[in-house]
């Protein structure tokens, strides 16, 4: 049940007015928001609520044990075992097969030809998302910079709030939790941001993303030696806004929808592609996970506490396990390994050179730009093989065949995305909340006609849903 379909559409009315026919009853809104948000999740294989509801009372126990102890090292113990839990569960679910492959071919290199058993797994919908969700409560109860949830009930729906269950936004506990605690309210501005959110999300995903993905995109990466280095440069600049735009529309929707709702998401995209630095691109590109990263595998490593050398090798190690986070692939391990690699020469280059600029802000930004470019081709292409079959034809002058008015067009627009001013849909929502209510519905009204009038047939599935 994607967002952006009728369905969907049907459900989230049911949802939105009876969770608030429930406003005065907060226990009872946060029951019925659970019980939807399992519906919603169970639309894609109900056999995995069961998994969901399983993750989410482990992580709730582990943490109920943490804050009852007072003794340092049981505590340790306890959120060691707690993250060892998830990890497990995402490493069997999303890596068991990989490794299984990866273990026979070692084998047979080394002489010993070996049948390893090989099950079939099914991956859940949004495994890693929910599974983060679970290791940063444990890890902030821990920690003791998020307060414990009152009840089993508010856990279960940290976890499984259907805006953010499937692609995120990661939201914290010490975020979400205490909005749970409260009976919510739903303001004008609030209400006016949400309708935008999910107009502006539903233009980058229908119109833009879905248009390049089709027409552009996917012909190309699926056979590039039929295509000259004109049509493979911009199947690569593609893919840079289709990802983007079909990634941050989720997140938009999701934040648009939650404000419906009554709650507050963070922001998960700055407009990345107006970084000058590998380091401020990951500031911008999907905040809530690089935040993650940063806060609960970065900083524990050891961060740059220790100097230099020790801050490259953690960032390496960081940006390489993020990168296998995205998929059970090499072409991701190698996909890190370029960002973590990037990231080391911006390092080393501050360090000798102090802070003197040495290039101005629009070289760094074009620099930056297509460093993740090149590493859109890793993140796309499935194997080795095709990414390096890509690279080569850049070097292929034929004729361009796919640079359409309309493509090139989507294109511009979706990189001019990134030159508007900051925070411009919470700027519009300001503006319009104290237009009339009829006015204010017009014209949502219309936006939504307009998207509906100008995107192309059928929904694809968000890129994000595979990890």
């Amino acid at each position: 049940m994607l967002f952006p379909t009728l369905a969907f559409g049907v459900f989230f009315l049911f949802v939105y007015f009876t969770s608030w026919s429930l406003d005065r009853e907060n226990g009872r809104r946060k029951l019925f928001l659970l019980l939807a948000s399992w519906f919603f999740f169970a639309q894609w294989d109900w056999r995995f609520v069961g998994l969901l509801i399983l993750s989410a009372v482990l992580n709730w126990g582990v943490a109920a044990l943490i804050v009852a102890s007072d003794d340092d090292r049981r505590r340790k113990w306890l959120v060691g075992i707690g993250v060892a839990i998830n990890l497990l569960i995402l490493g069997f679910f999303k890596y068991y097969g990989f490794f299984i492959e990866q273990a026979v071919e070692l084998l047979a290199q080394v002489g010993w030809e070996r049948d390893l058993p090989l099950l079939q797994v099914v991956l859940p919908v949004g495994i890693s998302f929910f599974t983060f969700q679970g290791i940063s409560y444990v890890v902030d109860v821990y920690r003791r910079t998020a307060a414990p949830a009152r009840s089993l009930l508010d856990v279960m729906l940290l976890m499984s709030f259907f805006p953010h269950l499937v692609a995120g936004p990661i939201v914290r506990a010490s975020d979400l939790l205490p909005q749970f605690e409260r009976a919510p309210r739903l303001t004008r501005e609030m209400a006016t941001h949400g309708f935008l959110l999910i107009v502006w999300g539903l233009f980058k995903k229908t119109v833009i993303a879905s248009e390049l993905a089709v027409n552009l995109v996917d012909p190309v990466f699926f056979d590039p030696s039929a295509y000259g280095a004109g049509d493979i440069a911009l199947a690569v600049y593609a893919y840079a806004v289709q990802i983007y735009c079909d990634f941050s529309a989720y997140s938009d929707m999701a934040i648009g929808i939650a404000a419906l709702l009554g709650y507050s998401f963070p922001r998960n995209f700055d407009q990345p592609y107006r970084a000058s630095s590998m380091q401020s691109f990951w500031r911008r590109w999907h905040i809530s996970l690089s935040s993650w990263l940063r806060d609960y595998l970065y900083v524990p490593l050891g961060g740059g506490r220790k100097g230099l050398v020790s801050s490259c090798v953690n960032v390496m190690i960081t940006m390489l396990l993020g990168g296998l986070w995205h998929g059970a692939a090499w072409t991701f391990v190698a996909w890190g390994a370029l960002h973590g690699a990037a990231q080391v020469f911006e390092r080393l280059g501050r360090a000798a050179l102090g802070e003197r600029k040495v290039i101005p802000t629009w070289l760094g930004v074009l620099i930056t730009f297509h460093v993740v470019c090149l590493g859109w081709i890793l993140f796309r292409a499935e194997t080795f093989d095709l990414a390096m079959a890509m690279l080569a034809g850049l070097g292929r002058w034929e004729a361009v065949v796919m640079a359409t008015p309309l493509l090139v067009g989507l294109i511009v627009i979706g990189l001019g995305m990134h030159w508007l001013p900051p925070r411009a849909i919470e700027g519009m929502a300001v503006r319009l909340k104290g237009a009339p209510s009829l006015t204010l519905a017009l014209l949502i009204g219309v936006a939504f006609l307009l998207v509906e009038a100008v995107r192309p047939e059928g929904v694809a599935p968000f890129i994000y849903f595979q990890f």
